[in-house]
């Protein structure tokens, strides 16, 4: 049994990986191309190759990602990298593919295929994340970074993104327009791949204050499945002595978290925090 979920968790994940190069694909050839906007990452270096020498899209990122690839071996585990380069491969396939496509579902109006093409990207590049891989390229480079600063995905793909968008302004000469376009579609799609890396699984750290503090954190417990931690404190002004309950949970776990509290202690005083990481206890593996 356990053999059988492994391999459908494997299967999932190399689906999920091609899905998602495929999208990207079809986001980078039917939506930006026909605009001349820029895509983001080593994708958006290939673009302004293929604007500026009309080299092939698929070749440009393959041969751009190999130097990308020999650093990150050595800096990322070989899991990660491995699937990666089959989102790559996958990718590069996918953007010669997917031309015959383009009459079909191009779109005239600039501003609409701008989100079209951010809110694809972003999904494309967040299947990959999703799935402990990426579509190589810069995605390889932020998450080098991430894990040496802990800076979020999203964050560091933005940063990197605006260095290229510098390179594809002093090379293709692109206009303001162009460049706000490019700005609003990388934006969409960085906000797209966060949401999706997060998912239903976003952490939240709910810190309580309660005069039933024992209730409350076995209530918690219970109901829930997530062990509190009770944390001695001290009023600034009263000096009262009084214990607050420290508990991490996901983000579809608040609603009916609020519930128990209120039932138990309806004074009780809530504090709600957004978590970017949790490892351990109880909590899925980190995307990346």
């Amino acid at each position: 049994m356990q053999k059988l979920k492994e391999k459908e968790a494997f299967v999932i994940r190399i689906l999920a990986i091609i899905l998602g190069s495929f999208i990207s694909a079809i986001s980078v050839n039917c939506f930006l191309v026909p605009h001349h906007l820029l895509s983001a990452g080593i994708t958006g270096i290939a673009l302004v190759l293929r604007y500026c020498i009309n080299t092939p899209l698929g070749a440009a990122l393959l041969i751009l990602n190999i130097p990308i690839f020999i650093v990150g071996i050595k800096e990322i585990d070989k899991d990660f990298i491995i699937y990666s380069l089959l989102g790559m491969v996958s990718m590069s396939v996918f953007l010669n593919i997917t031309i015959p496509m383009v009459p079909y579902l191009q779109i005239n109006d600039i501003m609409l295929s701008c989100i079209a093409g951010g809110v694809l990207n972003g999904i494309g590049c967040g299947f990959a994340f999703r799935s402990r891989a990426s579509q190589g390229g810069t995605d390889i480079i932020a998450t080098i970074l991430k894990r040496k600063t802990g800076q979020e995905i999203a964050f560091l793909s933005m940063a990197i993104n605006i260095v290229i968008i510098g390179v594809g302004v002093l090379f293709m000469g692109a206009g303001l327009e162009l460049i706000i376009y490019t700005l609003i579609s990388m934006y969409i799609a960085t906000v797209v791949i966060q949401k999706i890396i997060d998912g239903l699984d976003h952490k939240k750290l709910l810190w309580i204050i309660t005069d039933k503090e024992v209730e409350v954190s076995r209530a918690l417990t219970t109901e829930l499945g997530r062990g509190g931690t009770l944390i001695n404190a001290e009023g600034a002004y009263t000096g009262e002595k009084r214990k607050i309950i420290n508990i991490y949970i996901t983000l579809t776990q608040i609603a009916k978290a609020k519930m128990i509290i209120q039932d138990i202690d309806s004074s009780a005083f809530i504090t709600i925090s957004n978590i970017s990481e949790i490892n351990g206890g109880g909590f899925k593996k980190s995307v990346l």
